[in-house]
């Protein structure tokens, strides 16, 4: 039997106390009205709690995208105990239409994290031929159970739509995978392997995954284990996912495991909800890998849980992570955005690059950003001595704005120590991305990006190794109202993270320390907002 380390319970007390509680620390300033901090590209619930991605499928020409949802009662506050998979679908990845809520709690417990699959061969036999069904399987959390001291509170469940996921019928036989005595026995993700001819089951077992399989999704039998002796320990894990990839340039496909893992004592500077990757190979039994370093998807403070869109058209692997963390997500709220909180990070394409290194994980925000793409200005080749003020030349709003900037000279004979893009306004609030040559890494800043010093761990900085492997480098940067996005070195290196200054950043500068770097090229280019339609009377 395994033993617990109440993680579960440090997430509903963490949660519930940052909800009641109206002043954490003194505040520094006074932030923006609520809606000002609403992202303008990244989907957000109209109103209420979101945290983690549930449930990504494509199906019948639409993206589905579930979340952990927290509706507000009838008094405007968040029970914690009426956790829901919120819902809305796109035809485009960006412009989403808020649907009903998909799962309600019942009488088995809580609607926790999973996932959803196309059962396109009606594998299940829940739909049709001319109608396969979707299948969404989740975590039933058993506030009873847990209220009675008993290790047995998750277990999965099934719910199925053969209407296009517009109404769900949860399975009369439910739980599907009762609980073995796992205290933490979560979050499972579904994979197709043709190769065996079942489904496959991954889920988070303690500070491991568990593998099942399934003809039909309805029987499951264990397979195996993986993660006792890899990856990172600090916390349990969460939220995984298991899928194959094909390695850029080649016919090879690998396998890739991503799992979550989260640690509420965890430091301020360092990760504390971040996901890990593996990047290996499965035989319809074992997760094999001969991976040694602990590899992250994001080095920044806001992207966790994060999980793949089922059957994608393209043989694409589509990625959507919640943009904001436990460590702060409901006291941010209480002091920043009011009515809702949450948000999704802008979808992202993974592939696999083979290095010296070994494999490693890219990102890039999906093709369809291009629709966004409004007025640009094309930045002149420049050699930066210090600072150069960028915004002066920006004829259209700061944000949402992209900003790809190639630089060179970043390892030569006059390289500065330090270079950078640092986002500011005139209150001295900011945040800085930077590479730091002499250490050898990646750092951004956002120890002073927010109004209100609602919460320690905000105020942080991380870190990213990384060594150059020429002398160029190019930077992909999404600026939304309270958020960006950092894709460098090839997308090999990202980072994630929220702010709430007190004014808009509408002030971006390059800066260098120590020497200079040129600017080789660089486009601005302003971003349309989405839509986010209202559920439909």
């Amino acid at each position: 039997m395994y033993k617990t380390d109440d993680s579960m319970k440090r997430k509903i007390t963490a949660l519930l106390f940052a909800c009641c509680v109206t002043t954490l620390a003194a505040q520094s300033g006074q932030p923006q009205p609520p809606e000002n901090y609403r992202p303008r590209i990244h989907f957000s619930p109209a109103k209420g709690w979101m945290s983690d991605p549930n449930g990504l499928v494509y199906y019948d020409g639409e993206y589905h995208l579930c979340y952990q949802h927290i509706p507000f009662d009838e008094n405007g506050n968040l029970p914690w105990g009426g956790m829901h998979w919120g819902h809305a679908v796109s035809r485009d990845l960006l412009n989403w239409q808020h649907m009903p809520i998909a799962l309600a709690p019942d009488s088995l417990g809580y609607i926790f994290s999973g996932c959803c699959v196309a059962d396109l061969n009606n594998t299940s036999g829940l739909g049709t031929a001319a109608d396969p069904p979707i299948l969404a399987i989740f975590t039933y959390y058993d506030p009873v159970a847990a209220a009675q001291g008993r290790i047995e509170t998750q277990s999965q469940g099934l719910a199925y739509s053969i209407d296009r996921g517009r109404t769900w019928t949860k399975y009369a036989a439910n739980p599907v995978l009762p609980n073995p005595g796992i205290a933490d026995f979560r979050d499972p993700h579904i994979v197709r392997h043709e190769p065996s001819g079942q489904w496959i089951m991954v889920l988070t077992a303690g500070k491991a995954v568990r593998f099942y399989g399934s003809p039909d999704c309805l029987h499951w039998e264990y397979l195996s284990e993986f993660g006792h002796d890899r990856g990172s320990h600090v916390g349990p894990w969460e939220c995984p996912d298991l899928f194959p990839l094909r390695v850029e340039g080649s016919k090879e496909i690998k396998w890739v495991l991503l799992a979550s893992v989260v640690n509420f004592t965890e430091t301020p500077d360092k990760l504390a909800t971040a996901t890990q990757y593996f990047i290996g190979d499965f035989d319809g039994k074992h997760f094999t890998s001969e991976q040694t370093d602990t590899l992250w998807i994001d080095y920044g403070k806001d992207n966790y849980a994060g999980i793949t869109f089922d059957n994608a058209p393209d043989d694409r692997r589509i990625f959507v992570g919640w943009m904001h963390s436990h460590q702060y997500a409901a006291a941010a709220q209480g002091h920043t955005t009011q009515s809702w909180s949450g948000a999704a990070t802008f979808p992202r394409e993974l592939s696999i690059v083979r290095s010296a290194d070994g494999y490693r994980l890219k990102s890039k925000p999906v093709r369809e950003l291009e629709r966004l793409r409004g007025r640009s200005v094309k930045l002149k080749r420049q050699k930066i001595n210090r600072t150069a003020t960028l915004s002066d030349r920006i004829p259209f709003d700061k944000a949402p704005i992209e900003l790809d900037l190639t630089f060179d000279g970043i390892d030569g004979p006059d390289a500065p120590s330090r270079y950078g893009i640092r986002l500011r306004n005139d209150l001295g609030e900011y945040v800085s991305m930077e590479y730091d040559r002499k250490k050898r890494l990646f750092r951004v800043d956002r120890t002073q990006a927010a109004a209100v010093r609602f919460s320690d761990p905000f105020a942080s900085v991380q870190t990213a190794p990384y060594e150059p492997e020429t002398g160029t480098m190019r930077w992909r940067l999404l600026v939304d109202v309270a958020s960006m996005e950092l894709f460098a070195a090839d997308g090999r290196i990202v980072f994630t993270d929220v702010f709430f200054p007190g004014k808009p950043f509408d002030i971006i500068e390059l800066f260098t320390e120590g020497g200079n770097v040129t600017l080789k090229k660089g486009d601005v280019t302003a971003l349309e907002t989405i839509r986010c339609n209202p559920v439909e009377p």
